[in-house]
């Protein structure tokens, strides 16, 4: 019994004890004993389809996105191109037994998986306390430290000064009088 051959996700894998392999996503949290009843071949048995009895107990590791894979479909001569990405949901796999004549995995779920709860639920707290601490000081910090605008050159600073000095008040509208008046 060094190796079996397993069916899930529409694929065959062969595995041994210890391995650790990719497959199509599981609905399982990581730490979680996971078996594949479906076995084709165990050593030298081979199940007609399936061998009866037999077994693979695994520890789902995690579940996570393979690298993206672009689909690029282009007809020549018409000025068609579409280009589409993929990624697909993968779980990781580690193998710990390979059982038959009906015998059940002896091994339970981790304890790791209560852990990492703990951890994850602390972690997100301080860093929303960092959040909003560095949202409130960067503002302050900007408008104390924002320098003045230079002008470019020293002609245009001179052309600013020289046309705010001229510049009059604005005076208020003129009124017309009438010649009949002014007479």
């Amino acid at each position: 019994m060094t190796f079996a051959v397993i069916k899930t996700g529409g694929k065959q894998y062969k595995v041994a004890a210890n391995d650790v392999i990719k497959i199509e996503k599981l609905e399982a949290e990581a730490g979680d004993i996971v078996t594949f009843d479906q076995v084709l071949m165990v050593g030298d048995t081979i199940g007609a389809p399936l061998v009866e009895g037999a077994l693979v107990a695994a520890e789902l590791v995690e579940t996570r996105k393979q690298k993206t894979v672009i689909i690029f479909k282009k007809r020549r001569r018409h000025n068609s191109r579409r280009r589409n990405g993929h990624r697909q949901l993968l779980s990781t796999v580690r193998i710990t037994e390979i059982l038959t004549g009906g015998a059940k995995p002896t091994i339970k779920a981790a304890a790791k998986a209560e852990k990492t709860e703990a951890v994850t639920e602390k972690a997100p707290a301080k860093k929303t306390e960092t959040k909003t601490e560095t949202k409130a000081v960067a503002p302050k910090a900007e408008k104390a430290e924002a320098p003045a605008k230079k002008p470019a050159t020293k002609k245009a600073a001179a052309a600013k000064e020289d046309t705010a000095a001229e510049k009059p008040a604005k005076k208020a509208p003129a009124k017309k009088a009438d010649k009949a008046d002014k007479e």
